[in-house]
């Protein structure tokens, strides 16, 4: 109530000085045809300036700011998959026998276009991986990503990744395989349906995970070719990849 007071105040004295500043206008030049003619041309301005303030350059500041909050984003997912992304990838592609068939889309190229990225996007997203864990894998696993929850939890905390919906996917079925890994004492002895359940939870967040990589692959060759060119040579899906450059 008291934001709406003073708007409202603000508002009454801005239209009271208006009419005082016509009052003297007139007390002055005695010419009010002269008052009106312009009075008419502010308010015919109006819904120009109103199209021109509030639609063009209002879009074109909010997508200029758009666009530098995902600069800042793609430098979290960086920090996420130097961190852990990386290692989840290794991992999990362990455990999927039919990694192969991904494997051949995914060891890539310096020289891709963008055609090229959206044509493997869409076989990543097509590709039904199969797992079923073992409880030495399970146990892998967990303890990859138990010392990992504070870095999870910061990224969470972060308000930006509202406006990166994909990631933040990933990010919570990462930190939910995390905690059902967690709250198990062992990994030895469970019911197949309990392991039929973990085996869920690793194939959404693998999934989710192949994606969020290749996007970022993309980002990188787009922006930041020298880091492309270092993220080539450490691909998790290349067997012979190699950090030495030849």
């Amino acid at each position: 109530m008291r934001w709406l007071n003073w708007r409202v105040y603000l508002g009454t004295g801005l239209i009271g000085l208006s009419v005082v500043l016509y009052v003297v206008h007139y007390l002055v030049f005695k010419d009010p045809h002269h008052i009106f003619i312009y009075m008419l041309g502010d308010v015919a301005f109006v819904p120009l300036e109103v199209l021109i303030v509030t639609i063009v350059i209002h879009e074109l500041l909010s997508t200029r700011e758009k666009r530098a909050m995902l600069k800042k984003l793609n430098m979290v997912i960086g920090a996420f998959f130097s961190e852990v992304g990386t290692r989840l990838l290794e991992t999990f592609a362990r455990l999927d026998p039919h990694w192969e068939m991904v494997r051949r889309d995914l060891v890539l190229k310096e020289k891709l276009s963008d055609e090229e990225f959206r044509r493997l996007g869409q076989r990543v997203k097509s590709y039904k991986c199969s797992i079923s864990p073992k409880p030495a894998d399970l146990a892998e696993l967990h303890e990859l990503l138990l010392p990992k929850r504070p870095f999870l939890l910061a990224l969470l905390e972060n308000p930006n990744l509202l406006e990166h919906e994909t990631f933040t996917d990933l990010l919570w079925a990462v930190f939910h395989l995390m905690e059902e890994l967690e709250n198990r004492a062992e990994f030895t002895g469970l019911p197949d349906t309990d392991y039929q359940h973990l085996a869920g939870d690793i194939k959404r967040a693998y999934s989710l995970l192949i994606a969020e990589w290749l996007e970022y692959m993309k980002h990188l060759k787009d922006e930041y070719p020298y880091l492309f060119s270092l993220a080539i040579r450490t691909n998790p899906f290349d067997p012979d990849a190699s950090l030495i450059v030849k």
